[in-house]
């Protein structure tokens, strides 16, 4: 298994679009069969990412996901798209997570009606717990000016089917209804990828992007509108989700003794010894021989804040020119920064959530930089205290 590498499928451009764009040098990679695939990696971190597109329906969708999984061994599987809503649980721009995939097809007809003879796959319980972990902490978003309300993620069944759903008073929206009813969302591609992962035995994850009702208004102004901004959404949380699904398995496949160390680091507690004296120090980061201490936030105004964040652009300045910031975090850390800045110069009682949101991204572009990191973290803290 790849344990670096998640594959991210796609139905359709517009939503392979959106995963791209959250990627860092992504390389064709070809097939022996033709199938094209992008691998790249995650703005920030080290978690690959092998991009492909599988157009639409369940059959198209098993046969490029078995394809991924052969090709890349990958810690799991995430199709990632835009889907349509079957109830109001979940608004446009919520993001749906499937516990579990109906192929809502299967079936047999009798005299008395159509009866429902459904498959299901459960999703893994692994990135159950993830997934439902990252909704809690709900700082994956893209908290950009413009998006109105910050978008949910909803833990529910998906319906997958052969035929694009468009009516509410339709005979087969009715029996879906009837039969289905604790699906959140409806597709076409689910079920094809939930079945390639079951045999293969890779874990599978459905993200969707909620861009439309599924109720006569496909293809609408409306929906063209919504449905960028949803495949941005569900693009966002998969990709922090395959981050963390590769985390987790750095963190497994560590030597026990690293471990251990990691842990001494984390609790940010050293003492030393010296002159047969015991100095305790609670540091904000250890980096070897190097201590990096965290101080009380020093900004206790908006005004403060951006004169602090100012003061931090010269240190990302200095390691990128040391040469230890890449050009692509350092261009993406500027870019968060000065989103950070610009949210607090705006002093509205939104401002310090969107400013807490912009550092705490920042956060995870330099975690690999002890002494960064520990000059940021005062800064988060007073982001969150002008809530």
């Amino acid at each position: 298994m790849s344990k670096d590498l998640v594959v991210i499928l796609t139905a359709l451009n517009l939503e392979y679009q959106a995963v791209r764009r959250k990627l860092t040098g992504p390389q064709v990679h070809l097939h022996e069969r033709g199938t094209r695939f992008e691998v790249g990696t995650v703005q920030g971190t080290s978690c690959r990412v092998a991009l492909g597109l599988t157009n639409k329906g369940n059959h198209s969708a098993a046969v490029i996901a078995e394809r991924a999984i052969q090709e890349f061994s990958p810690v799991a599987v995430l199709f990632v798209g835009v889907a349509g809503s079957l109830w109001d649980t979940a608004r446009l721009g919520d993001v749906v997570m499937a516990t579990h995939v109906y192929a809502y097809h299967g079936g047999t007809s009798e005299d008395d009606g159509l009866k429902a003879r459904p498959r299901v796959w459960e999703a893994a319980h692994g990135i159950s717990q993830l997934g439902s972990h990252l909704a809690r902490v709900n700082d994956w978003a893209d908290d950009r000016p413009g998006h109105g309300r910050a978008p949910q993620v909803r833990f529910g069944a998906i319906a997958a089917g052969e035929v694009v759903q468009n009516s509410k008073i339709s005979a087969e929206a009715q029996w879906i209804r009837q039969h289905y009813n604790d699906a959140l969302a409806i597709e076409m591609e689910a079920a094809g990828v939930a079945q390639a992962g079951h045999l293969n035995g890779a874990p599978v994850a459905i993200i969707r992007g909620i861009s439309d009702r599924a109720d006569g208004t496909k293809s609408s102004a409306k929906d063209r509108n919504w449905q960028p901004r949803a495949a941005a959404n569900a693009a966002a949380f998969a990709t922090r989700l395959a981050v963390e699904l590769v985390g987790e398995q750095e963190q497994i496949a560590m030597p026990q003794a690293d471990r251990a160390h990691t842990t001494d680091r984390l609790n940010k507690h050293v003492s030393n010894t010296a002159h047969n004296s015991t100095v305790g120090i609670m540091a904000g980061s250890v980096n070897e021989s190097s201590v990096y201490l965290n101080t009380d936030p020093k900004a206790t105004s908006p005004a403060d804040l951006v004169a602090e964040l100012h003061g931090f652009r010269e240190h990302l300045k200095r390691h990128h020119a040391d040469g230890a910031l890449d050009d692509d975090t350092y261009r993406e850390a500027l870019a968060e920064l000065g989103f950070a800045r610009r949210a607090a110069r705006e002093n509205t009682p939104e401002s310090p959530k969107r400013a807490l949101m912009a550092l705490k991204r920042l956060r995870g572009l330099i975690a690999e930089f002890p002494e960064l990191v520990a000059r940021l973290a005062p800064l988060v803290v007073a982001a969150g205290g002008l809530s």
